[in-house]
């Protein structure tokens, strides 16, 4: 007989192994069904070990500019690049380890292998037919594996995966995602990446402290498009002067392969080529969900330009079928996958006042140098929807503790209705802006108004006085500029 459940989920990235948790402590019997590694992309192929590098670029950085503080360093500061891979692999090995403890800890059954659909709530798992990169070897100890298996509910979380574009796939070798950027068996002297969204520039703005001569070419009038315009503009203005070399509006048309390196016909919106030539090239152009195999479509279940269709909890048009996190649809982000499966466990438990997910007030970040973070609307966004709107603006080099760090270039941006005084958005560029943002977000999220944080004490000397500042800034009284 097939094993039964109250929930199963399929895939154990954030959204998945945080979902299993939480079901746990609601008193459900819940299993999780992973094909490659505990943790998922993120742990292990993402936002960990992508940050374990950058902070490994940033240490560099500060090195070569140890003067600037009256300090004197003896000798070349160089990259080891096997060992600065090794300590980006080992934090992620760390935290694998930790998911696995997690999921013995809460009692969460752990089902190895492919899972696939065959009822709305019965899965049969089976071997790993074609995973995307090397799954965990040897097999945990202590796992279930190939059978069938029941649930009352079954969540999908099954991430994503880069997307290629026709005639530019990816090769592991000349070109890469960003599986074979983060792991380098040596250090290029010469990269093209293309794209510019948060993974692209992550790694651009990487491989550019590690001394490579790097070319970033964006579709898009901005870097980072989905930021608003000022910040976007601001953050390429600090990229370029890193040395990186900046080609928007245009798009890599053709890749010719020589032994070593490839040639990228970069075209640009006038249909002008670019001839690039460079060691390698990263292909950013955004990510996929992984809904094939899942015998999603013999269900019926909906979905849309690759992911599934959910409503504010999670749900699908199938009963008893939810799906969370990237395979759910944008922003594809760990943070948003999280609180999507805490939301939909939740519901699924019948708790009372369980809010749909909101959105707008899903902060995103960017860790490259300088750092960009945002939640809400942009200034265009909110014109676009006739709101009348105040914006405040503050920089980084008016800022006492930003200028002490060495860090006075950036900005907070603020944007209020003006009728009402609700904060909608809040943008910023510059140093620790990835940890400033939540501020706004539980702003945000408590609903506040410009009079309370205006009369919220932000501690001084500190880089966050400069929210407050932009706030006053947005209502004429700004006070340090």
């Amino acid at each position: 007989m097939a094993q039964s459940y109250d929930v199963i989920i399929i895939g154990s990235g954030p959204g998945g192994y945080v979902t299993a948790i939480r079901a746990a402590q609601l008193g459900l019997k819940t299993a999780i069904v992973e094909r490659e590694h505990l943790g998922g992309i993120c742990l292990n192929w993402g936002c960990i070990p992508t940050k374990a590098l950058l902070r490994s670029a940033e240490v560099l950085d500060n090195s070569n500019h140890a003067k600037n503080y009256g300090l004197k360093l003896e000798g070349t500061i160089t990259a080891d690049v096997k060992e600065v891979v090794a300590r980006s692999r080992g934090v992620s090995a760390r935290l694998n380890g930790g998911v696995a403890y997690l999921m013995k800890k809460n009692k969460i059954d752990v089902i190895w292998g492919e899972a696939k659909l065959t009822k709305a709530n019965e899965i049969v798992v089976g071997k790993i037919s074609k995973p995307i990169v090397q799954p965990q070897n040897p097999v945990p100890k202590g796992v279930l594996g190939e059978g069938t298996y029941t649930a009352k509910h079954i969540i999908v979380a099954t991430g994503a995966r880069p997307r290629a574009l026709p005639g530019i796939e990816p090769d592991g070798k000349l070109i890469w995602t960003y599986f074979e950027a983060m792991k380098p068996d040596f250090m290029p002297k010469s990269i093209v990446v293309m794209g510019s969204g948060a993974i692209g520039i992550e790694f651009a703005s990487f491989y550019r402290s590690m001394g490579v001569d790097v070319t970033v070419v964006e579709l898009m009038a901005n870097v980072m498009p989905v930021e608003d315009a000022e910040i976007s503009a601001f953050a390429r203005k600090q990229l370029e002067k890193r040395g990186l070399k900046i080609i928007t509006e245009a798009k890599v048309s053709k890749v010719e392969k020589g032994s070593d390196s490839i040639t990228a016909h970069v075209e640009t919106k006038d249909g002008k080529v670019q001839k690039i030539t460079a060691d390698r090239l990263i292909s950013a152009v955004g990510v996929q969900g992984n809904i094939e195999n899942l015998g999603l479509e013999a269900l019926g279940v909906k979905t849309d330009r690759g992911c599934v269709v959910i409503d504010g909890y999670g749900k699908t048009n199938i009963a008893g079928l939810y799906a969370i996190g990237d395979v759910a649809g944008p922003p594809m982000l760990a943070h948003k996958a999280e609180h999507e499966g805490v939301i939909c466990i939740e519901k699924i438990a019948g708790l009372p006042n369980v809010h749909a997910m909101d959105r707008l007030k899903i902060p995103g970040c960017t860790y490259c140098n300088p750092q960009v973070a945002s939640v809400g609307l942009t200034e265009a966004k909110a014109k676009e929807q006739g709101r009348e709107i105040r914006v405040g603006r503050y920089s980084f080099a008016a800022n006492g503790k930003a200028i002490a760090l060495g860090e006075d270039q950036g900005m907070v941006k603020t944007i209020f209705d003006k009728k009402t005084g609700e904060l909608i958005g809040a943008h910023m560029v510059g140093a620790e802006v990835t940890e400033l943002i939540q501020g706004f977000v539980v702003a945000m999220n408590l609903e506040t108004t410009e009079e309370e944080l205006m009369h919220t004490i932000f501690p001084h000397p500190t880089l966050s006085e400069m929210m407050k500042e932009s706030v006053l800034d947005a209502y004429g009284r700004v006070l340090n500029a």
